[in-house]
Order: structure tokens, then sequence, then C-alpha cells
């Protein structure tokens, strides 16, 4: 610890200490600092040391332990009242507000020292001269946390009624309290609307917007407002993370968890503050805690988890099911120790609610990484067909079910076939039921069915129909090309293929069998075609076009109402779609795969138009057909419904996201690939697919502006995303997205380390341009963070690689950056200069070479802008301990400059008229500094006339309207001045 000598290095220490995280280790340095201070004698150093202890105890977890400071306090007051000043006065009396709050979180003293307490607060205020605002806000506290609510509502319309003075809760405190209460009286609408100004940064202080955020959650989920529900949760939570005195807050986002479907990530929660579970220095918000963690471990044993492990207290393991029954016998305990207090049930009841509350939204995705709890251990649901077997009366319903299922092509045909096995077992059946079930149980299997083929083609022959049992070999020979025999499988397809057509022409088989066989074989050949390396051979294409064109010409004209005809059709045209595709002609095979699709659209089977339309998708997106690529990707979200699987439809949304993202709707865009990341992790695809969604919906949620948002997702996409899998670019440019995010957080320290990863990768790319602007954006940051040192190391690092690109603009920037940072350090003023006018001697060498006018342009720019900074860094240079000499010299360099920047900005014309009447206003206050008021005087009236004429609007040269008004009002302020500088003079 920094030695304290007197009162200044004191309070410098616990300024220092206030910086720091809150927890223990801070509320322990406080009480040192406190014993340091009793050393100095100095009554109001003691008094101050005091105040910061308080204050470290009110803001952690620790918060019992305020009263004894604050006694002492008080008894300081009462005694010697003069030992105050008025800021130490003020402190005192805004302090007895924390303790009213702390007696009623306290379930050990009793309500009467409550009351006596809020009526020696309403005194003590009285005396002071305060307003009774604040003591009628801690009166509305004291009554709704006793369940008095009408005493509740006459003290709530005082507090509003009553005059706002010093001793007032700031606004967004008073307007988060007032919101909360109207959202537990059921008027959510009336409560965000109060809490809208806090919500939107309008009013902030230490503990808001984190607690406004967190209160709106499930107001927010009750009115149907999820996508606000969704970004307040995934901003508030990153404010709450590391603020330990916000366990009520951190709670309200653990309970949302639970109530969105979002189970996991409350478990990381939990996982995240074990000593929540036990710290007993605020016991109202370690019930709040508790409740939502029964809520919490209920859900997961609802959903068949209850033997799950969880997070929970430290000391042993414990499963959800465990973990329920504890944290709700703790929080009872807790609640009638509360109750036994105030005469009530009211906490109690309170307490129960919550824990009994039902999920208000199925399942919200977050678009953050939460591993998901073990899918065996969930039942799933029962597709339509099992439900139905499950009532069926016979083995007679069950066979016709499925029959018709699989006859109308319906989704789930071979699971309700399944249920037909298992129910057919020890029956008497025919060969041809035998047959079907056989013939079903060998598509379940994939390409391991060609064995069960073989027999439901045994059975086929043996219930009479030989073009079936040929269908069936047909479909063996193509699961076998399914495992890589493809020569195998045609081998094997083709006595199929010749007695098929044989018996067709003897009309011994009917047109469906046949075109089984013939689809097939037709397949088989497509397997050949997409396992062909690099180009296809125009031999391997043609004899697969052929088989199709067979296909199509024997069922083209006798589909009729037959929808395996009308399917067999469709898949034709697709397959010639993928031909014409591979032989070059992408034309061609967008308008065949956009027929396959309509086919199957019309034929009442859309679930099999997806793939077609996804590949359609892919072609629109190659010619530039940007608007039926987004067609197409719609339509196959829409045609596939329900029967989509969880990893197709990651997929879809995620291309259509790139689509809509695209064309400038970065909203929409976020809102797919939202759903991507969800659906990856449903198919497991979590730190694959998922990764590259959530790396996507950062990338959204940054070009909207959303900062706290995206750094959740981006943070959560860096868990997974490697440059193995998706490369070093996706994971540089999530790096960089979330430097800038926390840059615009004001975590700056964060997003410099961001800034170097990214930079540390992009260094050993062949092109060196992204490299030396994450250089200097980190130097940026570690500038802004006060490591000054460090930031002027990597701004040298970016402008050498500035140098080694040849860009002047970067390099000039970066050694004003320098000058900047070399004058806050001691004796860097000579330094800084040196910097400065390298600046503008790399801008000067580069207008001599410039042979493009535009880039000549942009230079000049530069040079204006450059003597502008070196003239304020001349200025602003003069050590106010100077002497006289000293610090005129400073500002004649530095009016110097400004002078140089007017003429440089001159000689640009109107276009520059924004930084040349700037830099003129600078030079005449430094005329006027330096007793030249007439020379002032004439820079003043410069500006006016300037703007006398000059347009306004985003788009004018003059710049925009308050721009402009700026300028001539500070012109009007410096004219002025310099007027009545003349008129003392005369």
């Amino acid at each position: 610890m920094t030695a304290i000598t007197d009162f200044d290095s004191l309070r410098r220490a616990m300024a220092e200490n206030g910086e720091q995280p809150e927890g223990p280790a801070r509320n322990a340095r406080a009480e040192l600092l406190l014993a340091e201070a009793e050393k100095l004698n100095i009554p109001l150093a003691v008094i101050e040391a005091l105040g910061h202890q308080l204050k470290v105890y009110n803001y952690s977890s620790e918060k019992d332990r305020m009263f004894v400071p604050f006694a002492r306090l008080l008894r300081m007051w009462d005694e010697r009242p003069e030992d105050f000043d008025a800021h130490e006065t003020h402190s005192l009396h805004w302090v007895f507000k924390w303790m009213s709050a702390g007696m009623l979180d306290q379930p050990h003293i009793p309500l009467a020292s409550v009351e006596k307490w809020l009526g020696e607060m309403e005194h003590r205020y009285r005396l002071a001269g305060h307003s009774e605002r604040a003591v009628r806000s801690a009166e509305f506290s004291v009554a709704a946390h006793v369940g008095d609510e009408e005493r509740a509502e006459r003290a709530f319309a005082a507090w509003l009624a009553a005059d706002r003075d010093s001793m007032a809760d700031c606004h967004a405190c008073e307007l988060q309290g007032q919101g909360w209460w109207r959202a537990e009286r059921g008027r959510d609408a009336e409560a965000l609307e109060l809490w809208a100004p806090v919500l939107e940064g309008a009013y902030t202080c230490a503990h808001e917007p984190h607690n406004a955020l967190a209160s709106s959650l499930l107001p927010l989920l009750r009115l149907g407002r999820v996508e606000e529900a969704r970004a307040h949760h995934l901003r508030g939570f990153r404010l709450v993370r590391a603020m330990e005195s916000m366990r009520g807050a951190y709670a309200d986002h653990v309970e949302f968890c639970a109530l969105t479907g979002n189970e996991a990530r409350g478990l990381e929660l939990l996982a995240e503050r074990p000593a929540y579970f036990t710290d007993e220095g605020q016991p109202r918000s370690r019930l709040d805690f508790l409740s939502v963690v029964v809520l919490l471990m209920e859900r997961l044993s609802v959903l068949g988890l209850g033997g799950q492990q969880v997070p929970g207290p430290a000391g042993r393991v414990w499963t959800a099911a465990d973990l329920a029954v504890h944290a709700r016998g703790e929080a009872l305990a807790l609640a009638e120790r509360f109750d036994a207090r105030n005469g009530t049930s009211h906490i109690s009841e309170r307490a129960r609610a919550r824990m009994a509350q039902e999920p208000l939204v199925e399942r919200l995705p977050l678009g953050v990484r939460a591993v998901r709890p073990p899918a065996h251990a969930v039942a799933p649901p029962a597709p339509p067909a099992a439900a139905e077997d499950a009532g069926a009366a016979d083995l007679a319903a069950l066979l016709a079910e499925a029959r018709r299922l699989s006859d109308t092509l319906r989704p789930h045909a071979v699971e309700a076939w399944a249920a037909v096995a298992v129910a057919a077992e020890g029956a008497e059946l025919d060969p041809r039921d035998r047959a079907e079930i056989a013939d079903h149980q060998a598509m379940a299997l994939g390409p391991e069915g060609a064995e069960t083929f073989e027999q439901a083609a045994g059975l086929y022959a043996e219930a009479g129909d030989p073009g079936e049992a040929l269908a069936a070999r047909a479909r063996g020979a193509y699961v076998r090309a399914l495992a890589g025999e493809i020569d195998e499988a045609l081998a094997a397809v083709a006595e199929p293929y010749d007695r098929v057509l044989a018996l067709y022409a003897e009309g011994g088989t009917e047109v469906r069998q046949a075109a089984g066989v013939l689809m097939g074989r037709a397949r088989i050949l497509m397997r050949r075609v997409h396992e062909a390396d690099g180009p296809v051979a125009e031999r391997v294409l043609t004899e697969a076009e052929a088989a199709v064109r067979e296909l199509l010409a024997l069922v083209q004209g006798r589909a009729g109402d037959d929808v395996r005809l009308v399917a067999r059709v469709a898949e034709g045209h697709a397959m010639l779609a993928e031909l014409a595709t591979r032989a070059g002609d992408a034309e061609a095979g967008a308008e065949l795969f956009a027929r396959a699709a309509s086919e199957f659209v019309g034929a009442g089977l859309p679930w099999f138009a997806v793939e077609y339309e996804a590949k359609l998708a892919g072609l629109a997106h190659h010619l530039g057909d940007m608007v039926e690529a987004e067609r197409a990707l719609r339509a196959a979200l829409e045609h596939g419904g329900r029967f989509l699987e969880p990893v197709g439809r990651a997929q879809l949304h995620l291309q259509l996201a790139e689509v809509v993202g695209g064309r400038g709707e970065a909203d929409e865009a976020a809102e797919h690939a939202l759903e991507a990341a969800h659906w990856a992790d449903e198919a497991g695809e979590g730190p694959t697919l998922g990764a590259w969604a959530r790396h996507q919906l950062g990338g959204f949620l940054v070009r909207r502006g959303r900062w706290a948002e995206a750094a959740e997702v981006l943070e959560s996409a860096l868990a997974d995303l490697t440059a193995e899998t998706h490369g070093d670019g996706t994971v540089v440019q999530t790096q960089w997205w979330l430097g800038d995010c926390l840059s615009e957080l004001g975590e700056h320290r964060a997003a410099a380390e961001r800034r170097l990863q990214a930079a540390e990768t992009a260094r050993h790319w062949p092109e060196q341009h992204d490299h030396a602007t994450l250089a200097h954006l980190a130097a940026e940051s570690l500038g802004q963070a006060g490591l000054h040192a460090e930031a002027d190391q990597a701004y040298a690092r970016a402008g050498d690689l500035w140098r080694s690109l040849g860009n002047v603009h970067g390099l000039v920037r970066s050694l004003r950056a320098r000058a900047w940072l070399a004058l806050r350090t001691e004796d860097g003023t000579d330094a800084a200069r040196e910097l400065m006018a390298g600046a503008v001697g790399e801008c000067a060498d580069a207008l001599e070479v410039a042979d493009d006018e535009e880039a000549r342009l942009r230079l000049v720019f530069e040079l204006g802008h450059t003597h502008r900074q070196f003239g304020d860094l001349l200025a602003r240079s003069a050590a106010e301990d100077a002497d006289d000499d000293s610090i005129r010299a400073a500002m004649e360099g530095a009016l110097s400059q400004m002078s140089e920047a007017v003429a440089v900005f001159v000689s640009l014309g109107d276009a520059a008229l924004p930084p040349r009447t700037g830099a003129e206003l600078a030079a005449g206050w430094l005329e006027a500094d330096l007793g030249r008021p007439a020379r002032a005087a004439a820079r003043a009236r410069a500006v006016l006339r300037a703007y006398a004429d000059a347009g306004t609007g985003p788009d004018s040269e003059g710049g925009d309207e308050e721009t402009v008004r700026a300028r001539r009002a500070e012109a009007e302020q410096l004219l002025q001045a310099a007027e009545e500088a003349t008129a003392e003079r005369g």
C-alpha cells in the first residue's frame, strides 16, 4: 500500500480504491485507509475515510457492514458538525437513504427500528431544509416491502408530488423505482414507458440502466416484445456481470433464461457467480437469487434433467433435483424470517410465486453460445404418425395409416412402418405386408440397408408383385452407391433394369414399378457425377442425362394423380438441372431447379422442394440475381415448414442473412443470423456452423450500432471460431468487430487486447493494410486506456507499416497521435513538436510527387489538418508555471501554424469552409491572448463574411446547420471580446 503521509495522499488513495472492482479486496483496502486517516489527526480526513468505507460497502456484497461506520459518522456530526465541509454534509444526509434500504434488507432489524429510522430521517431532512421527496420514497419502499399496498400508494403519490432537491435520488434511480411499482401492479406498458429515458441512456448512474434493463425483461416478455427482451438481456447482463453488488439484477437475468427456454445459459450464469449462493451480506438479494435458482432447477426437472449435474454452493456435487430442494429450503427460510419481522406473509408469497412461474416463451434464441442439455435425457416429441399409432385400435389400423403416409410421400412414413413392425411381432402377416415392412426398414437403414432391400424383394416376389420386387432390388443397388460402391451398384441394377423394361412391355407391371427401377439407375449414375474429382467427364454426364430422360419419357403424361409419379418427374427435372450446372450452363440449371421445385409444391409435397430451392438460390447468387436468390431462400424456409431439419434450417437462414445483409437490411439480416445460430445449436453444430452464424450476427449488430449486444455475441463466437475450421480471416474480423464494440463501450484496455490479437494474426498476411489498420486502432485503444508508452509503440509500428504501404495519410495520423502522447509525458514537449513537424514534412513531401488530382486534394486537406493540430499542440505545450517569454513564444508558434492551416484551407475553396473557419477562429483567440484585438476582430469578421451567404445542410459547402450556427456564435463572441479589449485600451 502506498504510504499515506498527508491528506492529499489519502484522497488520492481513496480515489484509486474507488476505481477498483467491487468486492472484499476493495472493502479491506477502505478499512486500511480509515486506519491511516485516523493517524493524520484531521477530523475531515476521518469523515471522508468513513464516507469512502460506506460507499464501497454499499456497492458490494457486504452491505450489512455499512451500519457501524454510519453510526460513527452520525455521532461525529451530532458532536461537531463544524468538522464537516459542504460536500461531506451533503454526503451524510444522502447516506440516510442507504441506511433505510439497508435496514429493510436485513431481517434481523426489527420493523419498529426501521420505522423509527424513517422518522429520524424525516426529522433531520426537515432540519437541514431538504424536501420530503426522498423520505416519501423511503416510506414507499417500506410499505411495498411489507405488502401494505394502501400505504405504498399513498407514499408513492406523496413521493411524486414532493419537490425534487439535492437529496432526491438521481432521475435514473427514481424512474427505475417508479417503473418497478407499475410493473408490480400489472401495468407493464406504463413501466416500460417510465423506464424509456433510462433504457435509452438519457439518465444514467452507477447502477442504471443496469437495474432497469434487468427489471424490463419480464414486462417485455409478457407484452410479447421478445426482440427487445433479448436485446435487454444481452446488453444488461454485460453491465451487471462484473458488479458484485448487483445480485438482484443478476437473478432477473437467470429468471429470464429459465422462462425463455434458455436453461443452458441460465446454468452458465450460475456457474459464473458461485459466491451468490452463500454471500449473506444482503439477505434480500440472496432470497431473490435462490428463488430463481429454484425456478431454473425445476424447469430442468420438467425437461427430464433432474439428474443433471449443475453449479451450486461449494463443497459438494449438485444435481438439478438436489439443488432445487436445497435452494427452496434456504429461500423459504429467509422469506419466513422477513415475514416474521414484518408481521405479514407477503415475502413468502412472492418467493413461492416466483418459483412457480411457467415459461413465457417456449424458446427465445439469444444468439450467444450455450451448451445444450444432453438431448438423450429429454424424451423427444412423438411425430404425428407415432402419436396416431399410440391410439390405434389394432394392427389393421396401423397398416392402413402407414400405407396412406407412404403412398402420398408424407413425412414420418418410415416411423409409421416402424410402429407397424413393433405391433406385428408374433402376428401372422401375408407376404405383401412383410415386404412393405422390410422395404421401409431398409430405407431407415440408409447405406446399410442393401441386404434388407433384397429380403423385401423376395417377399414382393412371393406376394406376386415382380415389378415391385425389381424396384426394391434397384433401391438396394442405390444404397450401395451411397456407400461409395458405384461400379458394384451399376452392376447390381443392370438386371432389374433389363427385366423391368421387358416386364412393362409385356404388361406384367405398372408405370410406378418401372419408374422405380429407372429412378434407381438414374440416381446411381448421378452419384458418379457427384463423386467425380474435378471436372466431370462428358461421358459420365451423357450417360446420366440419358438415364434421366428415359425416366421422364416413361412417366410424363402417365402420372395422373399419383403423387409418387409426379415426384419422379420433379426429381428428374432436378437431376437435369444438376447436370446442366455441371456442364457449365447455370441459366438452364436455374430454370430446371425452379421447375422441379414448382412441381413438388404443385403436387402438395413442398418439403421436397426445399433442396432445390436452396440450390436455385446458390445459382441465382452466382448469376448475380439477388432478387431470385432471396425469393428462393424464403420459399425454401416456407416449404420446409416444421419438417425441415435443424441443420438445414440453420443453413438457409444463414444464406438469407448474407443476401438480405448485402442489400443493406442489417436488422432483418441479424434476425436470420440469430435463427441460424439457434438452429445450428439445436443440430449440435454450435462450434462450427453456429460459430459462423454468431460471427455474422455480431457483424450485423455492429452495423446497427448495438455495441453491447454485439460484444456478447462476438465474444461467444470467439469461443468456438478457429483458423482451421473457419479461416483466420473470420477470426480476425470477429476480433476487429469486438474491439470496435469494446471501444464504443469504454472498455479500452480490452479493446486494445482484441485489436492486438487481430493485428498479430494479420501480421503474417501477404497484404499488410489490415495489419496496419489494426495496429493503429490498437494504439488508439491503448492511449484511451492510459497506457501511453504502449500506445506510442503501437503507433510507431503502425507508422512503419503505413510507410511501407505508401499510405501517407495513415503515416501522418500516426505521427500526430504520437505527438499528442508525447505532450502528456514529462519533458515531452520537444519530442511532441518534432513528431508534429515530421507529420507536416511527410505531407509536404508527398504533395511534391503527387500526380493524381484527387490524391493531391486529399493530401492538401491532410496538410491543413496537420497544421491545425500543430497549432493546438503548441498552444497547449506552454506550461502554466513557465515564464512569460516561454508562454508567448509557444503561442506565437501556435498562431503561425494556425495561419498556415487557414492558408491551406483557403487554397481549397468553399469545399474546405468548415475546417477553414475553425482554424480562423482558433487563430483569432490566439491573437486576442497575445494582445492584438484588432487582428482578432479581423479574423472574426472574416468568419462572419464567409458564412454570410453560405448554405447549410449535410451536403452544402458551408456544413451542417449546427456547425454554421456554432461558428457564427463563436465569431460573434470573439468579435465582442476584441471590441471590448480595444475599447479598454482607447
